[in-house]
């Protein structure tokens, strides 16, 4: 097995390892007209068919390779507008109205994406030629159970997606960039940390301290990649205890990415009709205040700010999760290297 490059290894880093979901856009996003998006290296349109199923393709015409975004909806196919070509959801050219029975007709010419509508987003599973059916899509208890209420928020930022994901499994910062936050303002400024593994994957935490600030962050690999991590609220935030994020970030192109957050509390009853009221007309604009804190940070960020790191013991788990990172990418190069195939 021949090693693969450290070239290669980062390119398809920063398009996001393959053979996963990836989050794509909040539901309301897709609607009967073509939408482009671009996410993990490809240009993809996503619409609804009749009876509103959303589809998703790449958004290439495998005829002059022009954006089928710019074509005609017809249900569960789109007709080109440029040649009048005609894709179906799986990516097959059906009708070629300018040379009927040509070898483009009835080819897979164009890669198709499966799309499942979960917690209010859209997914896709992303995989490579040797991984064409998706796993399982599992999600954390706080989006599937009825127990829970949640709030999307959806961001696109600057930057590389994997500058998030390193964001959020400090829990450290919270305790500096964040002191003034109602929610975050505890705490000792100081911490050891430990690493716990679970079933899906591991839980970076703080030691000693529990329900005071940001003390943890949980990583999860469960057909798509999660991050997990719990505020403590004080009584003035409501009924519902602590305070749930569920996180989820995706490549778009170009130094920029999806950005997702679902904000969750366990309640229900007239507790659940408080919260979700306590939650919009007070404390979503302190939330966004905070998630702001950290895009301006970020943001402000060179592409190469990691190439000039001094990490200590408060950044074992990103560097944990970046080495988890690698090695899918290595391993899923190595596969298609041996398969004598390449990354799309």
């Amino acid at each position: 097995m021949a090693a693969v490059s450290d070239t290669a290894v980062e390119k398809l880093l920063s398009v996001g390892p393959r053979n996963q979901w990836y989050a794509i856009c909040p539901t309301h996003f897709v609607t009967e007209k073509p939408l482009s998006l671009r996410r993990c290296g490809y240009r993809m349109v996503l619409w609804r068919g009749l009876d509103g199923t959303p589809y998703a393709l790449e958004d290439r015409c495998p005829h002059r390779g022009v954006p089928l975004s710019c074509g005609i909806l017809m249900g569960d196919r789109i007709a080109c507008g440029y040649h009048g070509v005609q894709v179906n959801k799986d990516g097959i050219a059906v009708v070629v109205p300018g040379a009927p029975g040509s070898k483009l007709e009835g080819s897979k010419a164009t890669k198709s994406f499966p799309l499942q509508e979960r917690a209010g987003v859209i997914f896709a599973y992303v995989g490579d030629e040797l991984h064409l059916d998706p796993p399982e899509l599992v999600l954390p208890e706080e989006l599937t159970s009825p127990e829970f209420s949640a709030f999307l928020c959806y961001a696109e930022w600057n930057g590389d997606y994997r500058y998030v994901i390193d964001n959020v499994m400090d829990p450290m910062h919270g305790t500096f960039l964040h002191k003034q936050s109602h929610s975050m303002s505890f705490g000792e400024t100081q911490a050891n940390f430990r690493i716990r593994d679970t079933e899906s994957g591991f839980v970076f935490e703080k030691e000693g301290q529990r329900n005071i600030n940001f003390d943890w962050t949980e990583y999860g690999q469960t057909g798509t990649m999660w991050l997990r991590l719990e505020i403590p609220y004080p009584k003035t935030g409501g009924p519902g205890g602590n305070f749930h994020i569920i996180g989820s970030y995706t490549p778009i192109s170009d130094g920029k990415a999806v950005v997702i957050h679902w904000r969750c509390r366990k309640v229900d009853g007239w507790q659940r009709d408080t919260w979700r009221f306590l939650y919009k007309n007070r404390l979503e604009a302190r939330h966004w205040h905070v998630l702001e804190q950290d895009r301006t940070m970020l943001e402000a960020c060179d592409p190469d700010a990691n190439k000039h790191e001094n990490l200590y013991s408060h950044d074992m788990g990103l560097v944990r999760l970046r080495r988890v990172m690698k090695n899918q990418a290595i391993q899923q190069l190595n596969a298609l290297a041996d398969a004598g195939r390449q990354v799309a």
